[in-house]
């Protein structure tokens, strides 16, 4: 299986909804390795890394997140994969 890489910015109410934790949970249970962080203009990214299917089904669910999230937009761009990361973790 291919390995992906990919950044996504997500947009909408996705702070304080505990947005990250959920996204990194969801990223330890598909076995992906990467980081999720708050931006200062009130928008959550991501990078991930890992098998195709499983970036794919993460980013899927970025386009709802978790309950009390409101998605608007979920912009994705494609890196080239590093395996700089073993986990997943929520960068500060």
């Amino acid at each position: 299986m291919a390995t992906r890489r990919a950044r996504a910015i997500v947009s909408g109410r996705v702070q304080g909804v505990s947005y990250r934790a959920s996204t990194a949970a969801a990223a330890r249970r598909l076995g992906l390795a990467g980081w999720v962080r708050n931006r200062p203009d009130g928008s959550v990214e991501l990078e991930v890394e890992g098998p195709e299917d499983r970036v794919a089904a993460l980013l899927a669910w970025c386009d709802h997140g978790p309950p009390g999230a409101r998605v608007t937009g979920v912009q994705v761009d494609e890196l080239a994969p590093t395996g700089a990361e073993t986990s997943f973790s929520i960068a500060y």
